[in-house]
């Protein structure tokens, strides 16, 4: 009953297809090891102890707690896939309790770095350093995340309304403005973009075929090794960058929450600790008791 999950998840629940990868990735681990420690080849009929021994296996080879989690995720929606659909009676993950783990706040790049990045002389005058530009200048200037930048087509932006039109996770499509800055930087690589292009991607290898992640991720690194010694140098730093200056700045959680496109608040709260962290830091060097 694994194929019909994965099938729900993707026509039904409209889940990513990188969502997809992990749920099956997950459950094909789970069946093995039930036909290798139980005989069993139907994940449908497993008890609670199986689910519980599969956990403990995995403790057992220290994988990492993050990962632990997010297999025993994958078991309750299997589960309760099959009970709503009446394919079993009593869920057995209701038994796995979730690891307790220390959570990271989000890598985010200074301020002054980005405006470092972005006076410095790095972009070349071309299509390429136009080009890379833009990437660079829509991930910190909008925090879309990279899926979403590499399926922003040219229907996608409205220049004179400030706007590009973004679908994330799940189809849903959000708008989000632009800065005129940004709008010049577009209207300039336009020009150097042909329009006789046969792919409506907006963002271009320089062979001329849509951008793909590998390559937004080796663009994203090389521009950030400039300014910053993060370890992480990926675009999903930008989108944690553009969301904590949001918040240093004086913008409402809620709004934040909407641009992120993020489902609920609790997501967006985490940019929060990042903000207190620079309030002690303050603190600590300002105040004369601190």
């Amino acid at each position: 009953m694994i194929e019909p999950f994965l099938e729900y998840l993707k026509f039904e629940k409209r889940s990513s297809e990188h969502t997809v990868i992990s749920y099956r990735t997950d459950l094909d681990q789970f069946r093995k090891y039930l036909l290798f420690q139980y005989e069993l080849d139907k994940p449908e009929t497993a008890s609670s102890v199986m689910l519980r021994s599969w956990i403990v296996s995995l403790m057992e080879e220290k994988l990492n707690p993050t990962s632990i989690n997010r297999k025993m995720a994958s078991l309750r929606s299997y589960y309760s896939f099959l009970r709503r659909r009446k394919f079993i009676t009593k869920d057995p993950s209701g038994i796995l309790t979730s690891m307790k783990m220390r959570r990271k706040l989000p890598a985010f790049v200074d301020e002054k770095a980005m405006e470092s990045l972005f006076d410095s002389e790095g972009f070349t005058d071309d299509f390429t350093g136009c080009r890379d530009r833009v990437i660079m200048e829509l991930l910190y200037g909008t925090g879309i995340r990279l899926s979403e930048l590499i399926d922003l087509e040219l229907k996608n932006l409205e220049l004179e309304a400030r706007i590009i039109r973004v679908t994330g996770k799940r189809g849903k499509e959000r708008l989000i403005p632009i800065s005129s800055l940004l709008v010049d930087f577009l209207k300039q690589y336009l020009i150097y973009r042909s329009p006789e292009e046969p792919t409506q991607a907006l963002i271009l290898t320089d062979a001329g075929k849509p951008a793909y992640p590998v390559f937004i991720q080796r663009t994203v690194k090389k521009y950030l090794s400039e300014v910053t010694t993060l370890q992480q140098k990926s675009p999903h730093v930008l989108r944690h960058t553009y969301a904590t200056h949001l918040l240093n700045r004086g913008a409402d959680l809620n709004a934040i929450k909407e641009l992120l496109g993020h489902a609920n608040l609790a997501a967006t709260q985490i940019y929060t600790h990042n903000s207190i962290e620079k309030l002690k830091k303050t603190h600590q060097q300002a105040h004369p008791k601190a």
